[in-house]
């Protein structure tokens, strides 16, 4: 698992307009309007953040494996991608002021924001943000992160422009950029991260076993920064995060999940922040071999499914139903696509048509990395007996399904912090030529879908070829999206301008602000 795997935090979008062809600039909405409630914002304050994670799973690397939610929040705010999510826009600039492409969508040229300097003072060059997009491109799955660029084509265009030349027509690579692309200082050595200055709004102070306090980047480039600094704590577990919110502990309670905004409910001294489509937690069925391989007998376990139930239990409430298509969040997401619902006399038929073996006991492999997954797992496992598929829930330590059950096992589930791009998605876990296929799908379908979307000229056609990207997942992926979580964030009443956006969004706390 790597950084723009899991709960990075963002990423996504919509079709991009013409408007994102020919360049963009900042519109300043990469938080919500929460920053004004409580009056003016002030600034000063220590705000203290947990967030979960486990010693054991710590990284300090912003290219590497990112496992913990509290090793994400620091790398976010000591270090800027190029670009962002935004609410107006779906990519908002943030150390890239702005971008432009070619006439034929394989050439883009990124111009670093003036004024951006590392936190030792020294100014961002185009050399730097090449040594560093070079680097993420080596990296295991380099090329899900930086899609059809080659380390070879990434090359500096005086001091402030960065060239990058794809292998084919792309349209939506700003939006594509948005998760993993960290800059470092040139020449910046493994041993160094994690103290390497960065460019981001707050800097390092220390760090200790997975907690750290980062202080306030009073030379950030993308604007005021109100607090004096954030301390950040680990937590292994989401109810020990909210009972040291309410013990007044920590002021924010980061991603907590849908139990502990149910427990919150009743108090008035607790803010409950909900973003929608925040996490989508799907069921990966392995398409290339094994048991799961037939499309009947995939079509059989989705129509087995009571969607709303999972939604009402699992999540309590706080989430949507899902049809199979990841990126929910998406403009551009088809709601026209028909609702799968639950047909138990369907999904029986199919699986005697595709002689599934219900003889068997399948294992669904599962981790506690967040909220709400395993609970699924067994709910999924329970509402599948009813069609005569027998499923028993493993539980594993988090390392060992990402090192032995992640892109490699027949059932399992995951999740994408990121849930508010259909075409980013696509690109990380399901064209053919990803490094993160989830389910080992090979479809040239897909693929041929893909490509249109995302290097048609025309945005019309590129919108019709989105719209059949996203039939042929919800028919033939190996995804079975269930339901989409909203994220939770819990707050004490001094706290506000926090973010609301979901994914990376909701980590970019430069506009919080303490009323004390």
């Amino acid at each position: 698992m790597d950084i723009s795997r899991r709960q990075v935090l963002w990423a996504g979008g919509a079709l991009s307009t013409a408007a994102l062809l020919t360049g963009c600039s900042g519109d300043g909405d990469s938080s919500s309007d929460a920053a004004n409630a409580g009056g003016k914002p002030r600034k000063g304050g220590t705000l203290r953040v947990g967030a979960l994670g486990r010693a054991s799973a710590i990284t300090r690397d912003p290219h590497g494996t990112q496992t913990n939610e509290s090793d994400y929040l620091i790398i976010a705010l000591l270090y800027d991608t190029l670009t962002a999510p935004g609410a107006k826009k779906n990519t908002t600039p943030r150390l890239a002021a702005s971008w432009k492409s070619s006439e034929d969508l394989k050439t883009w040229r990124f111009t670093i924001a003036k004024g951006a300097k590392f936190h030792d003072g020294t100014p961002v060059t185009a050399d730097d943000v090449v040594w560093s997009l070079r680097r993420l491109r080596g990296t295991p799955s380099g090329a899900s992160r930086l899609p059809g660029i080659k380390a070879e084509n990434i090359k500096a265009e005086g001091d402030d422009t960065v060239v990058l030349v794809s292998d084919y027509a792309n349209a939506e690579l700003p939006l594509l950029m948005r998760l993993t692309t960290f800059v470092l200082k040139k020449g910046t050595k493994d041993k160094e991260l994690g103290k390497a200055p960065g460019t981001g709004p707050f800097k390092l102070d220390w760090f200790r076993s997975g907690n750290a306090r980062l202080v306030r980047n009073a030379d950030w480039h993308g604007g005021e920064v109100y607090l004096d600094a954030i301390e950040v704590k680990i937590f292994e577990s989401p109810q020990a995060m909210s009972n040291a919110l309410i013990a007044g502990q920590i002021d924010l309670a980061s991603n907590v999940g849908s139990v502990a905004a149910r427990t919150a409910k009743k108090r008035k001294d607790i803010q409950i922040v909900r973003r929608p489509d925040d996490m989508a937690m799907p069921i990966v069925m392995r398409t290339a071999d094994g048991p799961f391989a037939d499309p009947k007998v995939r079509e059989a376990l989705r129509l087995a499914v009571d969607r709303k139930a999972m939604v009402d239990q699992v999540l309590s409430g706080y989430g949507s139903v899902g049809n199979d298509i990841l990126g929910t969040g998406d403009p551009a997401y088809d709601e026209k696509i028909p609702q799968r619902g639950r047909d138990l006399a369907k999904a029986k038929s199919l699986l005697k048509e595709a002689d599934f073996d219900t003889s068997k006991t399948y294992r669904l492999l599962t981790t506690e990395d967040v909220p709400g997954l395993a609970e699924s797992a067994t709910l999924f496992a329970s509402q599948v007996r009813e069609a005569g598929v027998k499923v028993e829930v493993v539980k594993q330590e988090s390392a060992t399904f990402w090192d032995k059950t992640w892109l490699k096992g027949d059932l399992y589930t995951t999740y994408w912090g990121t849930n508010d791009s259909v075409i980013f998605l696509a690109s990380k876990t399901m064209v053919s030529e990803s490094a993160q296929n989830e389910a080992a799908l090979k479809s040239k379908e897909l693929d041929a879908a893909y490509r249109e979307a995302i290097g048609g000229k025309d945005a019309a056609a590129r919108a019709e070829a989105l719209g059949e990207l996203q039939k042929i997942e919800h028919d033939a992926s190996g995804y079975l999206l269930w339901g989409v979580a909203e994220g939770i964030d819990l707050a004490a009443a001094p706290v506000h301008g926090l973010p609301e956006l979901p994914g990376y969004g909701r980590v970019q706390l430069e506009s919080a602000w303490l009323a004390r």
